[in-house]
């Protein structure tokens, strides 16, 4: 068991690398064999500006040992800063891509444009932080709903 959990806190110090991540939960389980960590019970990760958390955040690594993605499902909520642009949501589940800085939120999916004061929300979310571009999809019972404010113009 000591063995598991050194390769995969070599695997999450990998990451520190490039920017330090602090995860933290109530408890732990390393899958060796399935490359990925189950933080169970509020579970929490955060890096630089960002913040996700959930019931449990599931951490896929690939066959490098690089951090695929994660997962946060139950109770999900997150805020999200980089240059010009900052958000702050919830959703029933919560899928963050690194390598392609991407973000998909699904089921009551909701983020709020801090920034530009926008409020986006739908059963789908597709965030890309690299562009600030939103993806929404929603269905005929709960349509997408955007929220802004007018300026008035002097």
């Amino acid at each position: 068991m000591k063995r598991v959990l050194s390769i995969w806190t070599a695997a999450l110090l990998g990451l520190a690398v490039a920017e330090e991540v602090e995860i933290t939960s109530d408890s732990m389980k390393a899958m060796n064999l399935k490359k990925e960590i189950h933080f169970i019970g509020h579970a929490k990760i955060v890096q630089a500006h960002n913040m996700l958390q959930g019931d449990e955040i599931i951490v896929y690594f690939n066959e490098n040992n690089e951090t695929e993605r994660y997962e946060a499902v139950g109770n999900v909520r997150f805020e999200l800063s980089q240059k010009n642009a900052s958000y702050k949501g919830h959703a029933n589940k919560a899928i963050y891509l690194p390598l392609v800085s991407k973000y998909l939120l699904q089921g009551k999916a909701v983020i709020d444009d801090l920034v530009n004061k926008r409020h986006l929300a739908g059963e789908e979310i597709v965030l890309d932080m690299r562009s600030g571009n939103a993806e929404i999809k929603g269905n005929r019972k709960k349509p997408v709903k955007f929220i802004f404010d007018m300026e008035k113009k002097k």
